[in-house]
């Protein structure tokens, strides 16, 4: 005789389905949403599509009674039935509106993957302690792409379905390799005009290296730049060393000979937070507005390469991080509120979000993840990543999204094939444990590498997650900051539109 659990026997028995069914034809259908307790006082729905409301406290508890009053003069029942929570009927009249919503919200999808990254070289003059790469010196060019991987990239990149592509030239410092960049972007645009394709290009690097004959040919290509800038001299010359030179001034010069003849829309920065950084938020915002920039993109320190050596510098709890967060976010906005129009490039993601019915294109916020569907990258040895961040810990000898090698495995293998399929089992958050049921699912992402690299798992465990403790905060932190101040509220919209 086997023993049959006590949940079988009667102890714990399923609802009979007619608790769900509506005996009452007056009452409404709930419709699905997620929800949590915002502040002390409210709590915030939020359904599939994005579409949210703030409501007090027990106010759930009384949409999923169905204790909601069915009056068309309520403006809450009202709110409600609008926004997709519930519907007075079984099917909503207006489900057509909702899938097409929700196909807007995954399009990023159509196209696949646009961003495809190479990895021109390893070679850096910089000495930078956070760095994510095993950089090289700069006269080793043997760590430079060959112009063979070159092309067999450009050839898998041409393979996208996607009509309007994205070279990004990477290294180490890319413009040591400026020969190789001037064959790739030629090779590209000849290769992306067979093939009817739109194609941009874009550059990262410190600026050090930069010419005006590098300048001139970046302006007639039409090639983007993207450079760091940590803060204030002290901050960055510490965080991002070049022996005997002044790397902030370096930068600082090479960002207005780029806004001058590239223009200031071509030419971006990034900051990367380290422990000294935490300590200035303030000083930090001020720099960007000193040197007249628009924006800035507040960002944790990545758990890879050299950045996990120094701990003394770069490891940090995530809730200091928050805290600098929201310090810096504060004088962000206060500079808005003051005239000064900059906005926090992470926070226009989210709210792009939320108060829009579009996706972003930003990988790590994506679902299904950004990796291999929206990006891919071409390292300088010819082995290939599911992203950037993939390739950074492929440098601390794990391979284990390597998804091939050019020349070698065939675009099908690449992106369809056994790797892929494994990744891609985890890449999707409305279905991992602790974000299938999390308010703030929508706005949010999967991020497959950095839940492997911190958890040793690429499903990742959320109680204990970094990504999904800096994440949660950080979008609970926005929504009540809009609904607390409708002047903010303003800010936050203007940030989107783009208007000052």
């Amino acid at each position: 005789m086997t023993n049959t659990p006590a949940a079988i026997k009667g102890k714990r028995k399923f609802t009979s389905k007619d608790t769900f069914s509506n005996s009452d034809p007056s009452a409404y259908f709930l419709l699905p949403f997620r929800f949590l307790q915002l502040t002390s006082d409210s709590e915030i729905i939020v359904n599939d599509i994005g579409d949210f409301l703030i409501i007090p406290s027990g106010t759930v508890q009384k949409i999923v009674t169905k204790a909601i009053c069915k009056d068309r003069q309520s403006e809450l029942y009202a709110d409600l039935i609008a926004n997709f929570f519930i519907s007075e009927k079984a099917i909503p009249e207006l489900v057509d509106v909702i899938s097409t919503r929700y196909r807007t919200k995954k399009s990023f999808l159509d196209n696949f993957t646009s961003l495809h990254i190479f990895v021109i070289s390893l070679r850096c003059e910089h000495t930078c302690h956070y760095c994510q790469v095993s950089r090289v010196t700069s006269d080793k060019e043997m760590f430079d792409m060959s112009r063979e991987n070159i092309d067999l990239g450009i050839e898998i990149m041409m393979r996208s379905p996607s009509p309007n592509l994205t070279m990004e030239f990477q290294g180490g410092e890319a413009l040591l390799a400026f020969d190789n960049i001037k064959y790739g972007v030629e090779k590209a645009t000849t290769e992306a005009g067979r093939k009817n394709k739109s194609i941009s290009f874009v550059i990262c690097t410190n600026l050090a290296p930069l010419t005006d004959d590098i300048l001139s040919y970046c302006k007639e290509h039409n090639i983007l730049i993207s450079s760091s800038l940590d803060g204030p001299e002290f901050i960055h010359n510490k965080n991002r060393h070049k022996p005997r030179a002044n790397s902030y001034q370096l930068a600082v010069e090479g960002i207005f000979k780029c806004r001058e003849v590239l223009g200031e829309e071509n030419v971006s920065a990034l900051l990367t937070t380290t422990n000294l950084s935490l300590q200035h938020p303030e000083e930090i915002v001020n720099e960007y507005v000193k040197l007249e920039f628009r924006n800035i993109f507040l960002r944790p320190i990545s758990p890879y390469g050299f950045a996990t050596k120094a701990a003394e510098k770069n490891h940090y709890n995530t809730t200091l991080f928050i805290e600098f967060y929201k310090k810096a976010l504060d004088v962000i906005i206060n500079h808005n509120l003051n005239g000064y129009f900059i906005r926090e490039d992470y926070a226009c993601i989210i709210l792009k979000k939320i108060l829009t019915p579009f996706p972003t294109g930003y990988v790590d916020l994506q679902s299904p993840a950004g990796l291999i569907n929206s990006v891919i990258v071409f390292n300088y040895d010819g082995k290939i990543y599911a992203s950037d961040e993939a390739r950074m810990l492929a440098e601390m000898k794990d391979h284990t999204f390597q998804l091939g090698t050019l020349g070698v495995e065939t675009y099908e293998e690449i992106f369809y094939g056994d790797k892929s399929q494994s990744i891609a089992e985890c890449f999707l958050n409305e279905s991992l444990p602790g974000c299938s049921d999390c308010a703030f699912q929508p706005y949010c992402g999967a991020d497959p590498v950095f839940n492997y690299t911190t958890q040793g798992d690429m499903n990742g465990h959320r109680p204990s997650s970094s990504f999904c403790h800096k994440n949660m905060e950080i979008i609970r932190h926005l929504f009540v900051l809009m609904n607390e101040d409708k002047r903010i509220q303003k800010i936050f919209r203007n940030w989107l539109t783009g208007k000052s």
